[in-house]
């Protein structure tokens, strides 16, 4: 069975994280890293309460520096203190995924481990709005337009990052959101494999910062790609 740990980057999550992370402590998984990506005051009890829960770790940035910061984090940590884990899932912190979502790939790596594995939304769900759908078929279409790779959800947030990808996957640039996709065209360049598991469909919850996670505006997702592709032109 491959060792692995899961890192969620958090940015004022709601009460509901505390027992999605009691319910990942009861799966085949090493330690659980959460990224307090600067939360304001008020949610600070929520990470007290985490901290006391087996496999957790508590990681704390001073101010909200964003998502593909936090991420980075994570895996700076995870390459100086699990040495011993050989991959690790990156899951969000606003109830998008559900534990049989994290088993699903959690499953999966057992089977996989030269690439990333994503964990692919349905989108046909009657419970994912249509602007949602159109949004993420938008963004599939532009990505493959850009890099010649079809992948049916570039956004998702759950992922399989196998650790000997680690040492590039930190010097991937994005601090935010952008870093999803970031990190997906870096892989190719790299021929590192990309691999795509069905999971359960979109979820958004009431009250949830989702944007913080996985950005749901179609226009800013299609913006950032065309910026980021145009910079990794130049670079090159």
């Amino acid at each position: 069975m491959v060792r692995i740990a899961v890192i969620i980057p958090a940015l004022n999550p709601l009460p509901s994280l505390i027992d999605f992370v009691k319910d990942l402590t009861e799966l085949n998984i090493e330690s659980i890293l959460i990224i307090n990506d600067g939360s304001d005051e008020k949610y600070q009890s929520i990470f007290m309460e985490l901290r006391k829960l087996e496999k957790c770790i508590i990681i704390e940035h001073d101010r909200n520096y964003g998502k593909g910061r936090a991420l980075k984090t994570g895996f700076t940590y995870f390459l100086n203190h699990l040495k011993e884990v050989k991959a690790l899932l990156t899951v969000g912190a606003h109830g998008q995924h559900t534990i049989p979502d994290v088993e699903q790939l959690i499953h999966n790596t057992s089977l996989i481990s030269d690439g990333i594995i994503l964990g692919a939304r349905n989108f046909h769900s009657k419970k994912v709005p249509l602007k949602n759908a159109l949004g993420n078929h938008a963004a599939s279409l532009l990505f493959e337009l850009l890099y010649h790779k079809k992948l049916l959800d570039t956004q998702t947030g759950l992922r399989c990052l196998p650790k000997h990808a680690l040492s590039w996957l930190v010097k991937v640039p994005g601090e935010s959101f952008s870093y999803n996709s970031n990190m997906l065209a870096y892989a190719i360049k790299r021929n590192v494999p990309i691999y795509e598991i069905p999971i359960g469909s979109m979820c958004l919850k009431k009250n949830s910062i989702i944007y913080y996670d996985e950005i749901t505006n179609t226009q800013i997702v299609l913006q950032q790609m065309l910026v980021s592709y145009k910079k990794g032109r130049k670079v090159t």
